[in-house]
């Protein structure tokens, strides 16, 4: 069965919102991920809890969350639009924002198991040797932990394509504007004679799902191979 316009308009869109949200996850979700691994502070639970609540609590509560802060009269809604004309609600970016919290917790989490397995005697080792401490991360922590780190962008990349219940909220359903795979099955489902048409887009979502998941396996395998740790 071919799929038709709206339909490819929903892979690609999701596509597009996928590759946002990793972009921005990954400046914030690299350093967070380091100082929950190699750093002891106080409130450090706090901030552990609030990375991992996304996981926890309903998609929905989040993506109202993400509404009522960057909604028109949210603090940032209002900051982005009237400062640089961005609006972020019933928009693809507002897509890629929930995309982006909701598969955070993912990203941080493997990143997190990388940069602890990666010795800390070696980034001593290269501050004796006159390299300063973001020189020793982006040369010695960085690259031993890139199969980690590329493990994580893959889920965090999954996770987004199959994002819904908060993406709905922030983004709405507007077709070729928000509306992603999983957002144009709900619809196909609800149109009459939708549920044929729906099973190759259901198929294709498991799909990405188990290629990500086989991938992300295959260079978590390498990173600990790299580094030595047991299989388990």
């Amino acid at each position: 069965m071919e799929l038709s316009s709206h339909e490819w308009q929903a892979i690609r869109l999701s596509i597009w919102v996928a590759s946002c949200s990793v972009l921005v996850i990954l400046p914030f979700g690299i350093p967070t991920a380091w100082l929950l691994a190699r750093r002891t502070f106080r409130g450090k639970s706090i901030v552990e809890t609030m990375v991992n609540l996304p996981l926890v609590v309903p998609p929905v509560v989040t993506g109202y969350l993400l509404l009522v802060t960057f909604g028109a009269q949210g603090v940032f809604g209002r900051w982005l639009h009237e400062w640089f004309g961005i609006r972020v609600v019933f928009d693809w970016k507002g897509a890629a924002l929930a995309s982006a919290v909701m598969a955070f917790p993912l990203f941080v989490r493997a990143c997190r198991i990388a940069f602890a397995s990666v010795d800390p005697r070696l980034e001593a080792a290269a501050r004796t040797l006159g390299a300063g401490r973001l020189d020793s991360f982006l040369s010695i922590t960085v690259p031993m932990a890139w199969h980690g780190i590329l493990a994580g962008l893959v889920l965090a990349f999954a996770r987004s394509i199959g994002e819904f219940g908060a993406t709905i909220m922030v983004a709405g359903s507007i077709p070729g504007r928000t509306r992603t795979i999983p957002l144009e099955i709900f619809h196909l489902l609800e149109s009459p004679g939708g549920m044929a048409r729906v099973r190759v887009l259901i198929i294709a979502s498991v799909l990405i799902g188990c290629l990500a998941l086989l991938v992300s396996e295959m260079l978590e395998r390498r990173h600990r191979l790299r580094v030595g740790e047991p299989f388990v």
